[in-house]
């Protein structure tokens, strides 16, 4: 490898902390990509875990329950107000992806249909790392453009937000609903494909045609969900309907993996039956792990217990108030703010080694990556620390592009 990254290694985290080998300590702007809601080592996550961790730390979900998993799943579904009454868990967001995939094709299986296996995603998309959530990515721009031509194509879109965009969007479904078997999105928010937004009504708009075309609409709530946008769930600010969800990240507060694939009753009809080939074959080895469903348990009483939210939208508050000055910097393209996100768009993306250097010498953890120089911080976050943040970024990118014009 001719290139190595500037890579710190961490020993120890608390609160919204990294502290790295040398004793150094950095403020973390990305809550170990989007995990870490409560900040680290949350005390009530972390007695959760150790009880659990002496009674059972995990069991086979195959022929076998247990408390952990049957107390998360009622927590989630009343959390969802009964929109999903059936929660199959999984062990990562890219299986949650993969699981809702294979959900959608064996519904029309299931019904006797076996031509509806394609599915509509969008432009700047992200759903995974796995085979079948690669293949719902965006197909150029992406990290997974290399595997172009082994992945199975599918129908990949741009969010129709104008007009035009709306007419040929509808268009290309109405020609190919026949063969669609559902549009998958990530809501208000494409996260890892460069933090694009779109408005609750477009969503709305994706969620008519899916619903008026016999087509499953899927929302990837992973990076969205457990209030980064400002609501518990971002679908929660639009007026839709979806048939299958899939949360995961946040859901633990970034303490252990866990993901799950939420179905509506829709869905579960068409797999309940005495036919074994009508059920879902998938099973994975650490499927419901009890730890992990401790964590999750914890995590939602966090929510229930102190004002999430209204940090959030404290945190909302600041970045616009610091982030907006932003604007008027060299080099920057637009600056986006929504809930605990906030994203510093830049027209061209150069000497990330230095700036991800300078953030640490800075004494904050933010990784720039595309053109997005984002903060995505635990809502727990001192104002301090906030502000350490936001300081850093409004002093580097200057600085940054002004190294970079003198080249």
């Amino acid at each position: 490898m001719k290139h190595l990254d500037f890579i710190p290694k961490a020993k120890k985290t608390y609160g919204s902390n990294i502290i790295l080998e040398d004793n150094k300590v950095l403020v973390d702007g990305i809550s170990s990509w989007w995990t870490a809601c409560h900040g680290y080592n949350h005390p009530h996550i972390i007695k959760a875990m150790k009880n659990q961790l002496e009674e059972m730390p995990h069991i086979m979900f195959g022929g076998l329950t247990h408390d952990p998993a049957e107390i998360l799943a009622s927590k989630l579904v009343r959390l969802l107000k009964n929109k999903y009454k059936h929660v199959f868990f999984v062990d990562s967001g890219s299986v949650a992806v993969e699981v809702a995939m294979k959900m959608a094709v064996q519904y029309s299986i299931n019904k006797n249909n076996k031509v509806k296996n394609k599915f509509i995603s969008f432009k700047h998309s992200y759903h995974g790392d796995t085979l079948g959530a690669m293949s719902v990515c965006d197909p150029e721009e992406s990290m997974h453009s290399l595997f172009n031509g082994y992945l199975p194509e599918q129908i990949n879109l741009e969010i129709p937000e104008s007009s035009k965009q709306k007419n040929f969007f509808l268009n290309t479904v109405l020609k190919n609903k026949e063969l669609i078997a559902a549009i998958i999105i990530e809501p208000l928010v494409q996260c890892a494909g460069g933090f694009k937004f779109h408005s609750s009504d477009t969503l709305e708009f994706i969620s008519n045609i899916a619903r008026d075309n016999n087509i499953l609409f899927i929302l990837d709530e992973i990076a969205t969900g457990f209030g980064r946008t400002g609501s518990m769930f971002a679908m929660d600010q639009a007026n839709i309907y979806s048939d299958i969800l899939c949360i995961g990240k946040a859901l633990t507060g970034g303490c252990v993996s866990l993901g799950a694939v939420m179905a509506s009753d829709k869905i579960y009809d068409q797999f309940y039956s005495d036919e074994i080939k009508k059920s879902l074959m998938h099973g994975p080895t650490y499927m419901a792990n009890p730890l992990a469903c401790s964590a999750a348990i914890a995590s939602l009483d966090l929510f229930q217990q102190e004002n999430r939210l209204q940090q959030v939208k404290s945190i909302e508050i600041k970045m616009k108030e610091e982030l907006i000055k932003c604007v008027k910097f060299d080099g920057v393209k637009d600056v986006r703010i929504k809930g605990a996100i906030g994203v510093v768009q830049v027209e061209k993306m150069h000497n990330l080694n230095w700036l991800k250097k300078r953030f640490v010498d800075k004494g904050v953890w933010i990784r720039p990556f595309l053109d997005v120089i984002y903060l995505m911080p635990s809502f727990i976050i001192s104002d301090k620390d906030l502000q350490t943040l936001l300081a850093s970024i409004l002093e580097i990118i200057p600085e940054w592009s002004s190294k970079f014009n003198e080249i």
